[in-house]
Formats: C-alpha cells, sequence, structure tokens
C-alpha cells in the first residue's frame, strides 16, 4: 500500500499492529536508537498520572515561554493527529509527521509498533531535527513500560494517582503508583502533585534513588488572606493572583517541575502558563453563550469528583443540563453518582459510532439508571441539550475525550 499522506499512514498503522497498547519498551528502544535518537542531549521533563497530564504540559510550556525551543508531545488528540505534537506551541505539519514515518519505517526492519510507538517514535525525531531545547514528554498509559519511559527525564512530575485503566496497571492506587514511578530516575527531581500519594509510588521512587519531592512537603501553593496564590519551595517564594480556570495542584507540580529544570519564575511566565493552559480544549472549558457549555474530558472517578465540585461552587439561575458519553471500561456508576446532585438534565450519548470501544447510549442510560431519552451520539445529544435549555441554564459536555471531540467545533 502506497502511504502519502498523513492519514494513510494513521490507518495503516491501525491496521498493521491492531491492539491498541502492548506495554514495553524493547521495540521503541531498537528502533530509537538506529535513529540515534538517544544522542539528544535537551532537558526532558516527563509527565505522568492518572488525570491533569496535558494541563500540566501545557502549564510547563507556558512557564518556560520563550527561554528555550520546546517540543510537545501530548496525547490522545481532539481532532487532528497534529495536536499531539507542537513546537513552540504549534502543531508540526502533515508532511513533516509524514516524513518522520518515513525516516522510521526505514530503519525499524522486522519490530512490528503500536499506533502510539509510531508517535513517540515520529515526536522524538522531530524534536531532534528541529533543535528543540526542551521536551515535554505526556506518558501515554503508566510509566514503566509506557513508549516514552524510553528517554531518560531530566525532571519527572507524576500529578495524580487514581484508579483508571486497572486492567493495565493494577486495581489498587499502590500498583497504580508503582507503574507511573517508572519514570523516576536515580539522583533527578522526581515530582508528586498527589496530596495524597501511595506507597507504591513514594517506595519505588526511594528504591530507584530519585531526588523525591512531594507536593504539601517539599513544596505548595496556598491561597493567601489577600486572596492571591503563594507557591513556596526550598528555594523561596512566588507570589500570583488566582489565575482563573487552572487547578491549583497541577500548577504546584508545573512550577517545582520547572524550577527543578533549572528555569526561574516570575509573574509574568505565571500569567503565560494561565494562558496556555486556558488555551488548552477540553479541560473544563466554558465556551460562553446565551446559554454557555462546558466542556471536560475527565473520564474517571477523580476527575469528574473535581468537575461537579467545580460546578458546585459556581452555580446557575437555571438548570444544568449534562451531556455525557463514555467508554465501556470506565466507571460509569461511579461517575453518575458524582454528577448526581448537580446534574437537572441528563443527555447520555452514544459513542459506538466513534470508537468500537464506546457504549451506546441506551446501556448508558442504563448504567446511570436514567429514564432520560439516550441518544446516538453526543452531537444529536448536545443539539437536543441546546433546544431544551434556556438563559440561566448551563450545558455541560463530559465523559470522555471522544464526547468532547465530536460535540464540540474546534472552531469554537
Amino acid at each position: 500500500m502506497k502511504r502519502e499522506a498523513l492519514d494513510d499512514w494513521l490507518a495503516w498503522q491501525l491496521a498493521a499492529h491492531p491492539r491498541e497498547i502492548e506495554l514495553g519498551l524493547g521495540r521503541v528502544a531498537t528502533v530509537a536508537d538506529r535513529l540515534g535518537l538517544a544522542a539528544d542531549r535537551s532537558k526532558v521533563l516527563t509527565v505522568g498520572g492518572t488525570n491533569g497530564k496535558g494541563s500540566c504540559v501545557a502549564l510547563s510550556r507556558g512557564l518556560i515561554g520563550a527561554r528555550a525551543r520546546i517540543g510537545c508531545y501530548t496525547s490522545p488528540h481532539l481532532w487532528r493527529y497534529n495536536e499531539r505534537i507542537t513546537i513552540d506551541g504549534h502543531p508540526v505539519p502533515d508532511d513533516e509527521i509524514v516524513t518522520a514515518f518515513e525516516a522510521i519505517d526505514a530503519v525499524r526492519g522486522p519490530t512490528p509498533l503500536t499506533f502510539f510507538e509510531w508517535g513517540t517514535l515520529a515526536a522524538l525525531w522531530l524534536f531532534k531535527r528541529h533543535d528543540v531545547t526542551v521536551r515535554l514528554l505526556e506518558v501515554g498509559l503508566g510509566g514503566r513500560l509506557d513508549a516514552v519511559n524510553y528517554v531518560d527525564a531530566h525532571a519527572a512530575l507524576v500529578t495524580s494517582i487514581g484508579l483508571d485503566h486497572t486492567d493495565w496497571l493494577g486495581d489498587t492506587r499502590d500498583a497504580i503508583g508503582y507503574e507511573k514511578a517508572g519514570i523516576y530516575r536515580a539522583g533527578r527531581p522526581a515530582l508528586c502533585a498527589d496530596r495524597q500519594p501511595p506507597a507504591g509510588l513514594v517506595d519505588q521512587a526511594h528504591a530507584v534513588g530519585a531526588d523525591y519531592r512531594c507536593i504539601g512537603t517539599d513544596f505548595d501553593i496556598v491561597e493567601t488572606a489577600g486572596g492571591g496564590w503563594s507557591y513556596h519551595d526550598g528555594d523561596g517564594h512566588i507570589e500570583t493572583p488566582i489565575i482563573d480556570g487552572v487547578h491549583r495542584d497541577n500548577l504546584a507540580g508545573a512550577i517545582a517541575a520547572v524550577r527543578a529544570l533549572g528555569f526561574e519564575i516570575g509573574e509574568a511566565d505565571l500569567a503565560r502558563a494561565g494562558r496556555a493552559q486556558r488555551a488548552l480544549p477540553g479541560r473544563r472549558e466554558m465556551i460562553d453563550g446565551a446559554v454557555p457549555i462546558l466542556y471536560d474530558v475527565g473520564h474517571n472517578d477523580e476527575a469528574v469528583a473535581l468537575l461537579a465540585d467545580a460546578l458546585t461552587r459556581q452555580p446557575v439561575t437555571g438548570r444544568t443540563h449534562v451531556v455525557i458519553g463514555m467508554l465501556a471500561d470506565k466507571p460509569v456508576e461511579a461517575v453518575g453518582a458524582r454528577l448526581a446532585d448537580v446534574a437537572d438534565c441528563w443527555y447520555p450519548a452514544g459513542l459506538t459510532t466513534i470508537t468500537p470501544r464506546g457504549l451506546e447510549g441506551t446501556t448508558l442510560a442504563r448504567r446511570l439508571s436514567l429514564s432520560d431519552t439516550a441518544f446516538a451520539d453526543p452531537a444529536t445529544a448536545l443539539s437536543a441539550a441546546r433546544e431544551a435549555s434556556r438563559p440561566g441554564d448551563r450545558i455541560v459536555v463530559c465523559g470522555s475525550f471522544f464526547t468532547v471531540a465530536q460535540a464540540r467545533s474546534p472552531e469554537q
């Protein structure tokens, strides 16, 4: 099959290696070494965790700003594959990603690669080609055996540890914490922004000899009497007004990580970080209008708990309409329980037309114990929510990256 367009390459990768997840470093290390990627000497921050990874990458990019040429590798994307690989905030164009895939294919020989491994290698190859000086790498799944962990990070941040992907990572926070701590390295800063880190993570950090630092003990952000935020660590304090749309613990983790890379941070850097976070679509993102719409990609108990708390703290005079679509392996009942007190009207949406991993709308409604009408897909559900809403109401679209991607127009 001739592969010229990016979409052709992506379709071929999925067909050639249909298993979406196959953890292990052997394949990616073999090909990366043939590409000479180990010779890249740019600074690296690897970000893992259950929730908040993409936000922490965006915050870190904003904090560093123009002081470095920054390559970011994140996943998944919402609309275009190029969102995964950016340089100085700009998605790498199709033709350059295709060139990277061609370079990988030319050296990989018989080594099979997963869809994620292709993307990881392409990002690393492009960052080296463009002389990136700081690489911000988001873990895809877990940490210890994730393709991103081929790179020895100068600093590593674990944002949070929750129960997600339990089939792969284990069904306890200890087991999951151990996997996520796999990105830590001996003698290097190992940050954790989870206020209750499980023993599995802490023990592994110490076992590898990492320079372990945890929020609440070694660094923190607290609210001041004057209504601002104050960050502190062993090197001093940073004062800032409260930054709207930014989760305080994520910001603390990002500041600690960026300082660990050797960058000083001032008030202008914090303001820029806030803008970078707010520009990230689908992370508790509010689109204003006659009836505002909040989009959130949170899809597990911990993420939706934060969403529900934010909705509770910012009530509306009217009703809250919840458009929700979820994958079959997610904790549907727990998510529903979190939203029960804030949702007035439900619009369960099917995802089976978008991904084979999705739930049908009727199945989702049943698992949420809803008698509300189910919809074929998120776009149809959002249309119904808009039709039923009135000024003073709000609409919340949540439950999955797939839900937000289909419901929210990229032009919004």
